[in-house]
């Protein structure tokens, strides 16, 4: 951003935002009508398909569904804008209440899980880093590469299997036990599972990624320098490769968000967990348009925002991008004194 100003900046960032949505909608909105299904069984049950023709007609054109799709989308449009995103086909209620009571669980499993990931990925990267190609090193490598190849879903069910089938020590799906919603113990004991796949099936990819950007940095020509000057190790890699590090590291896991929101929509369904995933999961399976709506918006949202926050992040934090050279060796000639 280094001589724009920031007015244009920023109001450029928001402008690119909406523009993105609005093709997100588009484009979500005529996908979901091309679908094949029949959302009238996803509002009336089994009596959709008793239905006499003229009562077909009459309930399609209570739900809107009478109207070619471009003035479809018009009205969905008008109403979204005003705060209506119409009522779920499936649970006969407002969209934004059942999305209310099922987005704090998800906000809970996958927040939980991204702020995990953001620190033991960090602390694991720094710790291959400290012992390269020592036996800490060679070990953790090892492991983190045999988890992330296992698929997640895999891995949920064989754990399902071991602690909930077997042992009887975790409970294997669902967010708390019938009746104790307040119960913060059960809470935690009904994430252990869902929260290890999430953190495990991520870990390792970014702590590797920390691990070889450190190792990138001590061996740059300003790091040769500052241990030419007598600088202490710890010095070097936590003041200077570590603090040249994070604006990258902070970018990456602004971008991975999107990624790891998605392993966490799986996960939900594979534990039953009561989430934005398995809702996600419903609402494409049973026609239900206006939550569909919702819920892509939603997500498509997400992803735009951390992109976005990702780029926004390299053009504001780290210096050499904002001044367009590499000025490491400079700022490690100040250390000597």
């Amino acid at each position: 951003m280094n001589g724009k100003n920031p007015y244009l900046y920023y109001g450029g960032k928001v402008l690119g935002f909406f523009l993105s949505m609005a093709v997100l909608s588009f484009v979500v909105f005529y996908i979901a009508r091309l679908a094949p299904g029949d959302p009238l069984v996803s509002y009336y049950g089994e009596w959709a398909e008793k239905m006499a023709p003229d009562e077909r007609a009459a309930a399609t054109k209570k739900l809107g569904l009478d109207n070619p799709v471009s003035v479809q989308y018009i009205r969905w449009i008008r109403r979204a804008l005003r705060g209506d995103f119409g009522i779920s086909y499936k649970y006969k209620t407002d969209v934004t209440q059942v999305i209310g009571g099922r987005i704090g669980n998800t906000l809970l499993l996958g927040g939980t899980g991204f702020i995990l990931i953001f620190v033991f990925s960090l602390l694991l990267g720094i710790l291959c880093a400290w012992f390269e190609d020592r036996f800490p090193d060679r070990v953790i490598c090892k492991i983190g590469t045999i988890t992330s190849c296992i698929p997640e879903f895999w891995l949920s069910l064989v754990l399902i299997l071991i602690f909930a089938v077997n042992l009887h020590i975790l409970p294997g799906s669902g967010a708390y036990t019938a009746g104790r919603e307040g119960d913060i113990k059960d809470r935690i004991w009904h994430l252990i599972l869902p929260m290890t796949i999430v953190v495990t099936g991520h870990l390792w990819y970014y702590a590797f990624m920390i691990r070889n950007k450190i190792l990138e940095e001590i061996r740059s020509d300003y790091v040769l320098l500052a241990k030419a000057k007598g600088l202490s190790k710890r010095r070097i890699m936590f003041r200077q490769c570590l603090r040249n590090v994070m604006p990258a590291y902070l970018s990456i896991m602004a971008i991975s968000v999107p990624h790891i929101m998605g392993g966490t929509y799986i996960i939900e369904t594979v534990f039953s967990y009561p989430g934005i995933g398995t809702l996600s999961y419903e609402s494409a399976r049973f026609q239900d348009y206006n939550l569909l709506m919702v819920l892509c918006m939603l997500s498509g949202g997400v992803v735009i925002l951390c992109n976005m926050a990702a780029q926004t992040i390299n053009e504001l934090i780290d210096p050499r991008i904002r001044s367009g050279r590499d000025n490491g060796i400079s700022e490690v000639s100040g250390l000597g004194g």
